[in-house]
């Protein structure tokens, strides 16, 4: 057979038919124009408040109990501002736990999505799959290796999967040691395995234990302070080392949250971590690194280039702003045929939509100490300490809670994982402003386990240096009702 340089697939035909393409550019300019009329925060509309109410009945019956938040979304939203199912607009500041970076109804993204409907299947699969699933993987690959030497990737669905994936990669590379060793008050998904390795009883409770977990404590600031910064990262390694002293050859992997999610935004310095992954090396423990919340949003691409740590981890795992998830791992750690599979990989859209963002994320100007991310960052700690300034009242001295990561000040977290702690970090007022501010117009949640935090995972991919006082509006009405 004769090909030619002209030559095209009947799929490459479709993709490049000047015909679809058109009905695509109609499709994103009519949702472009929609979701212009979506300019600030309102209430429900009349006439739409009966039967948003009816919805949240039926959404909470099909879960077995109501909704945390009263959020549907309507399927409409402008940047960083969502419309729910009543009509009403709030200010979406934590983004599905960080999901939605470019915010909501972004004309590129739609347009990928749409793009990725043309496929003549939804999901994509390990035995059979379209080329989205690997071009995703090149994407993430070569940025991943920028700093690191993570070289090859296997493809979730969800971020637990994710882990799940990265445990039996560590497991087999180090059988037949089978205890772990993790931070405490870590998250790491709710399968049954990873529901016992994160630090939280709750997630738990009549799930049988079969995974040996050895907790270290997190990075306590405060202690640090006091100690000395050299003094205190030699007592954490002399712990880590009598874990490894009592268990010999026992443990497979150490997880690494550089910057706890759940746990409470908690962060350490970079010699901290190089000195617990370098004992670990020193032990034939594997690195794991878990950046499924923290992918993106400190002021470089990585945690692990923030930190400079990147040429010590052996397995990697990444979520929620990708779209979908991975387990990335060094050639060392490659695991042999067999042990990870799956039907699904994800859909196209989410493959094609989380390569996007991943080349914005490449091309745009968001890292670096001047990048986007930090010019917000900055913004968002004027606004606190602003707010704390005007009602002193609202934000007493942090309690600290004994054993817990202590926290001086009333703002921290980083790059884009935002907190703030007001009522001295009380869980019960703390969750009551989560509700309070939703009701004055914007979306937020909280973290931590004492003290709690309300924290922040905004759209920074689209979100304006202008809005930040615009939010803190809502957000200063939300916390005068739960002081009141």
């Amino acid at each position: 057979m004769t090909t030619t340089t002209n030559a095209m697939s009947v799929g490459q035909q479709l993709t490049q038919s000047p015909v679809v393409n058109q009905a695509l550019d109609a499709i994103v300019a009519e949702v472009r124009a929609k979701s212009a009329q979506i300019t600030e925060p309102r209430p429900p509309i009349d006439g739409l408040s009966e039967s948003y109410d009816a919805f949240l009945k039926r959404a909470g019956a099909t879960r077995g109990r109501g909704l945390l938040y009263p959020y549907i979304g309507s399927g409409a939203g402008n940047g960083a501002l969502v419309e729910l199912m009543d009509g009403s607009v709030k200010w979406d500041m934590i983004c599905g736990i960080g999901v939605n970076f470019f915010g909501h109804s972004d004309p590129d993204l739609t347009r990928a999505a749409l793009g990725a409907g043309l496929s003549d299947v939804t999901n994509h699969g390990n035995l059979q799959s379209n080329w989205g699933p690997y071009q995703f993987s090149e994407t993430l690959l070569e940025l991943a290796g920028r700093n690191s030497n993570l070289s090859q990737a296997f493809i979730s669905p969800t971020g637990a999967l994710a882990n799940e994936n990265a445990l039996k990669v560590c497991y087999q590379k180090h059988a037949p040691a089978s205890r772990v060793i993790a931070f405490e008050d870590c998250f790491m998904g709710r399968t049954v395995t990873m529901a016992q390795i994160g630090d939280s009883a709750g997630a738990r409770v009549g799930i049988p234990l079969s995974t040996q977990v050895d907790y270290m404590p997190f990075f306590d600031e405060i202690e640090a302070e006091t100690v000395g910064i050299g003094a205190y990262i030699d007592a954490s390694v002399r712990k880590l080392q009598q874990y490894i002293d009592r268990y010999p050859l026992q443990h497979a992997c150490f997880i690494f949250e550089l910057i706890q999610g759940e746990g409470g935004f908690n962060t350490a310095k970079k010699d901290y971590f190089r000195a617990l992954m370098e004992c670990c090396k020193a032990n034939s423990i594997a690195v794991w690194d878990d950046e499924i919340q923290t992918f993106g949003r400190t002021e470089r691409m990585f945690a692990y280039e923030a930190l400079e740590v990147g040429d010590l981890v052996d397995v990697f795992c990444v979520g929620k702003m990708t779209q979908v998830c991975a387990t990335l791992f060094t050639e060392q750690y490659a695991p042999k045929p067999g042990l990870l599979s799956g039907t699904f990989t994800g859909s196209g859209s989410a493959f094609d939509v989380g390569n996007r963002m991943l080349e914005r994320l490449r091309d745009g100007d968001y890292y670096g100490d001047d990048g986007v991310i930090a010019k917000h960052r900055d913004a968002f700690r004027k606004q606190v300490r602003a707010m704390a300034s005007k009602h002193p009242e609202w934000f007493p001295e942090v309690t600290q809670v004994p054993g817990k990561p202590g926290a001086r000040d009333i703002v921290g977290g980083a790059g884009g994982m935002m907190r703030m702690t007001p009522f001295g970090g009380d869980k019960s007022k703390v969750t009551k402003a989560c509700r309070t501010c939703f009701d004055e117009g914007v979306v937020l949640f909280y973290c931590g386990h004492g003290p709690y935090h309300l924290r922040m995972l905004p759209p920074l991919g689209v979100m304006k240096l202008e809005d930040w006082p615009r939010v803190f509006e809502c957000v200063e009405r939300g916390l005068a009702k739960a002081f009141g």
